[in-house]
C-alpha cells in the first residue's frame, strides 16, 4: 500500500484554514496537517525532515509572512523544489512578480471555491501522466466512449 501524499495548510486565520481542510479532507486523498504561522510550517518541516508533498501558504500573515516563510523554505537545498501553492487575497503585481521568484506551483485567490481549490491541489500531487504509451491508451478508450 503507498502512503498518502501530505499536504501542510499554513494559514493565521482560522476559518480559512478549517474550510481548506475540510474541503481537502473530503475530496483528495492525502494526510491534511495545519499550522497558523510561518514559524509553525518552518518548524513542521523541520520535524518531518522535509516530507510534504505540497503546502498552501498564505501569504498575508503576522510575524512571518508567506513570502518570508517560502524565502526561508527556498534557501534549504533540499526544499528548493517543494511544490508551493500561495493563498491570498493580494492579487497585486509586486506580491505575483515576489512569488514567481521564489518559484511557486501556483497560487489559490481568496477567497476561494472548493473547485478552484481541489483542482489546482490534484494537478500538483497527482500531475497528469505524460506518457505516451498511456494516453493512446486513454484516447483509445475515449473513442470507445469508456
Amino acid at each position: 500500500m503507498s502512503k498518502l501524499p501530505v499536504i501542510l495548510i499554513v494559514d493565521d486565520d482560522e476559518m480559512n484554514l478549517t474550510m481548506a481542510k475540510c474541503i481537502l479532507e473530503k475530496k483528495v486523498r492525502a494526510e491534511i496537517l495545519t499550522t497558523t504561522s510561518g514559524s509553525g510550517c518552518l518548524n513542521i518541516l523541520q520535524k518531518r525532515q522535509g516530507a510534504i508533498d505540497l503546502i498552501l501558504l498564505d501569504i498575508a500573515m503576522p510575524a512571518m509572512d508567506g513570502i518570508q516563510t517560502l524565502s526561508v523554505i527556498r534557501k534549504n537545498p533540499a526544499y528548493t523544489d517543494m511544490k508551493v501553492i500561495f493563498l491570498t487575497a493580494a492579487a497585486d503585481k509586486n506580491t505575483i512578480i515576489k512569488a514567481s521568484q521564489l518559484k511557486i506551483a501556483d497560487y489559490v485567490k481568496k477567497p476561494f471555491t472548493p473547485e478552484d481549490l481541489i483542482a489546482r491541489v490534484e494537478k500538483q500531487i497527482f500531475p497528469p501522466i505524460e506518457d505516451p504509451e498511456v494516453n493512446d491508451i486513454f484516447k483509445a478508450l475515449d473513442n470507445l466512449g469508456l
